[in-house]
């Protein structure tokens, strides 16, 4: 099917509508609808200060309670959708290799899953499953898991992405939706995820909430209870003007007493449908009416979000309260790809339509496309301008009439500084929840580029600021440039220092203005291999004390004691563990350790490592072995040589990445030379392997590729 031609815009409007309403929906996730309205009443817009001031009023101390937070629905939906990419795009893409999308991507009891034990928690029956070796779909069928255990709401929450990449082809958003849900779904919960997908998909051009419902309930089986449901709320809006009284019918004879488990999907997919019925067409309303319903809140309010955003785009999204302005397309998304959790709407949209681009046939967005670009309208990217600075708006403008280009407008009255987050801030260390696993995005020795211009003289100076050992933040500066009469223009080009492999936590620009005026930011990146050595900081005397340090790395291992003299020193019980830092941008590249080894089947260091089964390892395994692997979902041997080792003897280990290229040494001597021509694996980050037994190691070093060595 052809793209539709604002497709790219509609997919940033459904991204949008999806967390927006996950944001919402968030704080009072669970509440029954009684509750929600004695608390803080209907829900017309964000409610955390009115869920904080409830707890105060009850002498209780309230939780803390961001907006923008680590969620399931928004991290599962835009991840599980990376089995698509990581497969080649491939409109044959198997159940089982979205299966194996979910081994990859999640770090058991830690990332993206609500981890409430086998049988009580799908996603974790569904889980535990796939790593006993039961493949998808029977990971998640009712035969394996039990109906009520099947039937719960995950699949509906994680479908958003697969309708996306299928617009105006609801037949196939449905075939991929029931290939996705079956990774842990079974049955009606498998039916209700194909409504929306199919629902979603149309909605790129069909504007018609009763059309859009014909076509999803048209895709599933009519005797199926998702398809009873569907239309018994049709028939109760169509004789009902009060929602209410509607819902009073769905506790009735869809609530949650008639079925098991902890949130099953057939009395939330019924508020979803309401939601949309009663929305009248308009966000906030539709929003109101699913969140004030309650029950699974950020769920509804998510796939309500997104189908209203897809249909109504982003001027739907603009019609009433301010939506975006609090959130500024913020996006933590927790997974084993650490460098990938610390980002936005943008990023996340253009991973979506790269997607839906390439099942199209049609030509795919640039990698050389810059991290931040503001073309979409109101996109600003995480930048916001700081307290107390002379700074009256942060906006996204049109800069050229006759292109449409547009970049973040910064109207200075004398100077100020703007900043977008590279890493965890610091309140985001007490979130609760789903756990916060993150590495930066920036590092030393990679080379920022940002292009500039200003309607008055100005100096504008690119700047870092990053974790000191004692967690405290230090800012560097870069060189300026001066735009001396309006409408100039430069570029900035800055390659950033050496923090002592402590996480830069911003990246912003300090601006000076001689005259009232706006400075304009038309893009900011950086690239080029980091120079960096990990070694822990020398601070060490509580836990909280290296918690920025810390939590820089993507920690799969077992045990990471960090009470001992050295930096790494890790355990791992069963199977092979990880510990890396580092992002997909990093491509070409050499990662360089020395390490001691206490009683392991296989030890080693890992490149271009894109989550927990997609590597190059070089390996030291028990039988004299060394070993250079290449890990795509299943272990191959690249290359094999006999090398003589010794428990706890020190070993330098390099591996050295760059294009095609693999080359490894031990102590200095090249053992392989390898080149791998499929490629799969063209960028990742760095780090230790151990598989059942314990690694020791002082530093990891990252610099750029060898020449003639």
């Amino acid at each position: 099917m052809p793209l539709p031609q604002d497709y790219d815009q509609r997919v940033y409007a459904g991204v949008l509508g999806k967390i927006i309403g996950v944001y919402l929906g968030r704080p009072f996730e669970g509440w029954s609808y009684e509750k929600i309205l004695h608390r803080i009443g209907e829900i017309e817009y964000y409610v955390n200060d009115k869920v904080i001031a409830y707890y105060n009023a009850q002498g209780q101390e309230p939780p803390f309670m961001p907006l923008v937070v680590t969620d399931d629905d928004i991290t599962g939906t835009l991840t599980f959708l990376r089995a698509m990419s990581d497969y080649g795009n491939s409109p044959d893409l198997s159940v089982e290799q979205i299966g194996d999308t979910w081994l990859n991507y999640i770090i058991e009891n830690r990332t993206i899953l609500w981890w409430g034990g086998v049988g009580n928690s799908t996603e974790h029956t569904a889980y535990i499953n796939l790593k006993n070796g039961i493949p998808a779909p029977v990971s998640g069928s009712i035969s394996q898991n039990g109906k009520i255990t099947a039937e719960q709401i995950g699949a509906q929450i994680f479908i958003d992405g697969w309708a996306m990449i299928a617009p105006n082809d609801p037949e196939k958003a449905v075939e991929y939706a029931r290939r996705a849900a079956s990774v842990s779904h079974d049955g009606e919960a498998v039916y209700a995820a194909q409504v929306l997908a199919a629902m979603e998909a149309a909605a790129f051009t069909e504007p018609d909430i009763n059309k859009l419902l014909d076509i999803g309930s048209s895709l599933i089986p009519q005797d199926s209870l998702v398809n009873q449901l569907i239309q018994d709320v049709r028939n109760w809006h169509a004789g009902e003007p009060d929602w209410h009284v509607t819902f009073k019918k769905i506790q009735k004879f869809y609530g949650y007493d008639r079925y098991g488990g902890n949130v099953h999907v057939i009395p939330n997919h019924a508020i979803v449908i309401m939601g949309l019925l009663y929305g009248d067409d308009d966000f906030q309303t539709a929003l109101k009416v699913t969140n004030t319903a309650g029950w699974d809140t950020d769920c509804n309010s998510g796939n309500v979000g997104c189908l209203l955003g897809i249909k109504n785009g982003l001027r739907g999204l603009e019609s009433g309260v301010d939506w975006r302005g609090p959130i500024r397309d913020r996006i933590l998304m927790p997974t084993a790809d650490g460098g990938r959790t610390i980002t936005d709407a943008v990023r996340e949209s253009r991973a979506v339509i790269q997607v839906g681009k390439a099942l199209a046939g049609e030509p795919t967005i640039s990698f050389e496309e810059p991290r931040y670009s503001f073309q979409f309208p109101g996109s600003v990217q995480g930048f916001v301008a700081e307290a107390g600075a002379e700074l009256v708006t942060v906006e996204n403008l049109v800069v050229d009439e006759q292109t449409g280009d547009r970049a973040l407008g910064i109207q200075l009255v004398g100077g100020g500084a703007v900043i977008t987050p590279t890493f965890i801030q610091p309140d985001e260390f007490a979130m609760e929840g789903y756990e916060l696993i993150a590495c930066p995005t920036l590092y030393s020795g990679q080379i920022i580029n940002a292009g500039v211009s200003s309607s008055s003289e100005c100096s504008v100076t690119p700047f870092i600021r990053y974790y000191q050992e004692d967690e405290h933040i230090e800012q560097l500066n870069g060189p300026s440039v001066e735009l001396f009469h309006s409408n100039a223009t430069a570029t900035i080009e800055w390659k950033i220092p050496d923090t002592d492999g402590l996480p830069i936590v911003y990246v912003g620009f300090q601006m000076e203005a001689k005259t009232a005026g706006r400075v304009f930011l038309h893009y900011l990146d950086w690239n080029g291999t980091p120079s960096v050595t990990f070694t822990r900081p020398k601070v060490l005397t509580t836990q909280n004390r290296l918690q920025s340090w810390r939590r820089a790395w993507v920690d799969a291992v077992d045990v990471w004691q960090l009470f001992f003299p050295e930096s790494f020193r890790i355990s791992q019980n069963e199977g092979r563990g990880l510990l890396y830092q580092g992002t997909t941008e990093w491509t070409d590249y050499v990662a360089t350790a020395t390490i001691s080894i206490s009683s392991a089947s296989a030890a080693g260091i890992a490149a271009r490592i894109q989550g927990l089964c997609r590597y190059y390892g070089l390996l030291l395994k028990k039988g004299n072995t060394a070993t250079l692997v290449k890990v795509l979902g299943r272990e191959v041997v690249l290359a094999e040589a006999p090398f003589r080792w010794e428990q706890d003897c020190e070993y330098e280990l390099r591996l050295e990445v760059t294009g095609f290229h693999i080359r490894a040494w031990i102590n200095k001597t090249l053992l392989f030379d390898f080149e791998d021509h499929h490629h799969e694996l063209y960028g990742g980050a760095a780090g230790f392997l151990i598989e059942r037994g314990h690694l020791k190691s002082e530093r990891l070093s990252i610099s750029p590729c060898l020449v003639n060595t």
